[in-house]
Parts: structure tokens; C-alpha cells; sequence
């Protein structure tokens, strides 16, 4: 899964390959409960999963 620090970055991500979606995702729950996040060296952030409970409505 690729993340963004921000909406405007997400969606010029998203941009390159076709139309965006983004979701919002609640990392700093995530992170707190141990799951792990990857920084690569574009600047994307990067995780394995995100579970639905981690996912703004």
C-alpha cells in the first residue's frame, strides 16, 4: 500500500496511473499499535496492509 503525508500529494501520485482514489487512513493509530510503515526514496510511505478499521469514513 502507498501512502502520502498529504491529499495533494496522493492524488499527483495517483495522477500517473489513471484517475486517483485516495482514502484517508488513520496512520498514527496504526503506528501505535505496532504496524510497521517503510519510507521509500521517492518519499512515499509504505505498508504492507491497511485494515478497514484504519480507514476514515
Amino acid at each position: 500500500m502507498h501512502l502520502s503525508a498529504d491529499e495533494a500529494t496522493a492524488r499527483k501520485v495517483g495522477a500517473r496511473h489513471g484517475s486517483p482514489v485516495v482514502l484517508t487512513v488513520k496512520a498514527q493509530e496504526m503506528a501505535k499499535r505496532g504496524i510497521p510503515f517503510w519510507q521509500a526514496e521517492n518519499g512515499v510511505w509504505l505498508t504492507s496492509t491497511v485494515a478497514v478499521e484504519f480507514l476514515e469514513w
